[in-house]
């Protein structure tokens, strides 16, 4: 891969600055599927990251697309992918979400219930069209190794599958609600590759038997993903010759018993997270009852992911020091490096990056670089948090850097705004 100056992108782009690898993101996805069955097709999850240059990159590699909203719909037909290559999930979806999947022609709308899928029925006769639908199928059990669990339990997504078992023939009835097959999503961040197996065996022998009990055509299964990343301590690396070796032999089998059925492996934090570095410019340094603390340009209103959100248990994303050191400094071997706590710009103590982190000696002016942020960086962060609005993004590709969405400037943020201007002599200006 090429290396990448982050000194010269912080003087031309400034900082904080999302940095994206596009020779990351095209060696992930090419290589996923040198190794995986052919059989199978790769959708990335645009939530994941949904920079609309990100996703071409990803594109170009082979990937097709899921998306969850319109924007994100018109960004991967924007970039470049066919109706057929797109599918569209989420639990709410709106009539308006509805209705511009069916006027683009997506190849299916993951439908996550029973209301939906009238209303699918309802707009298709409305627009005179018949469009594909895979059922959402929130599995009797769970099989633990995810580190965040989507079924098994209570959930928001999906139908159970006892409710989609005992519909029997009716889910065949639909006449514009074209029911082709199932989805099946048991958990993400998985690092265990006999975990991805498992889950894929439970959805598709699922698919099997919802075909027998119901009478649907499985013209697509929809295995989900769940592929993770390592972020923390004491984590490894998901290798992607691991997954194929597990589950490649079972999707070969399916494929022969269903070989006109489209197989769908969806994968969003695996694809696009080892290629981003968040790049934080030190304003200060200082020293607190003993802890030094270094307050950095960004924060987590641009990378919430990084402190853990949705984890119990707060630890560090790897972070180096992008500044380099002239020969012969901080290079004492003998010398333990940090502590360093590095927090952001925000009027709150919750706004710490870095717990104790492991970093040279820190001064102002020095970049430090938080590892493996390309997924859920920006677009899972409170970003207007005291106005300070999203970072530029940069991609590079061979050596080349390119701009690929502008910072948020105070006009950006205002532009949306209308101000009202209480009228002092009226009632409303008088305290209720």
């Amino acid at each position: 891969m090429t290396e990448i100056d982050y000194q010269d992108l912080a003087a031309r782009f400034g900082t904080p600055l999302y940095v994206y690898d596009g020779d990351v993101l095209h060696a992930t996805i090419t290589g996923l599927r040198a190794v995986l069955h052919p059989a199978i097709e790769v959708f990335y999850s645009l939530k994941a990251n949904p920079n609309i240059s990100v996703f071409a990159a990803l594109h170009h590699g082979g990937a097709r697309a899921e998306v969850s909203s319109i924007v994100e719909l018109q960004t991967v037909l924007t970039a470049g992918a066919r109706p057929d290559d797109i599918i569209f999930l989420g639990p709410g979806k709106s009539e308006q979400e509805l209705r511009a999947c069916l006027e683009t022609g997506v190849y299916a709308i993951v439908c996550e219930s029973f209301d939906e899928l009238d209303d699918i029925e309802r707009l298709g006769a409305e627009l005179g069209k018949v469009q594909r639908v895979l059922l959402r199928i929130n599995p009797t059990c769970a099989i633990s190794g995810s580190r965040l669990t989507m079924g098994g339990k209570p959930r928001q997504f999906g139908i159970d599958e006892a409710q989609v078992l005992a519909a029997g023939p009716r889910l065949a009835e639909y006449r514009h609600a074209d029911v082709a097959g199932i989805q099946v999503y048991m958990g993400t961040r998985i690092l265990d590759a006999d975990v991805i197996g498992k889950n894929t065996r439970y959805a598709l022998d699922l698919a099997e038997r919802v075909a027998a009990e119901t009478g649907i055509r499985l013209e697509a299964v929809d295995i989900g993903g769940g592929l993770g990343v390592a972020y923390f301590e004491g984590e490894d690396d998901l290798d992607a010759a691991d997954v194929a070796a597990e589950i490649n032999p079972m999707l070969e089998a399916f494929h022969r018993a269903h070989p006109a059925t489209r197989l769908i492996m969806e994968s969003g934090r695996f694809l696009a997270g080892r290629a981003g570095v968040y790049v934080l410019g030190v304003r200060y340094v200082k020293e607190s009852m003993g802890e030094r603390f270094a307050i950095a340009d960004g924060g987590t209103h641009h990378h919430m992911a990084a402190v853990g959100i949705g984890s119990f248990v707060k630890r560090n994303f790897p972070a180096v020091l992008l500044t380099p050191r002239a020969a012969g400094e901080d290079t004492d071997d003998t010398v333990e490096p940090g502590p360093w706590t590095v927090t952001g710009p925000l009027c709150t103590p919750n706004d710490t990056l870095l717990k104790q982190v492991k970093l040279p000696d820190l001064r102002a002016g020095d970049l430090v670089g938080v590892l493996n942020s390309g997924a859920y960086g920006p677009s899972a962060s409170p970003g207007l948090f005291l106005s300070h609005g999203f970072p530029a993004e940069v991609l590079v590709r061979g050596g080349a850097a390119f701009l690929v969405r502008d910072r948020d400037e105070p006009e950006d943020l205002l532009r949306k705004q209308h101000l009202h201007q209480p009228l002092t002599d009226s009632k409303e200006s008088e305290p209720r």
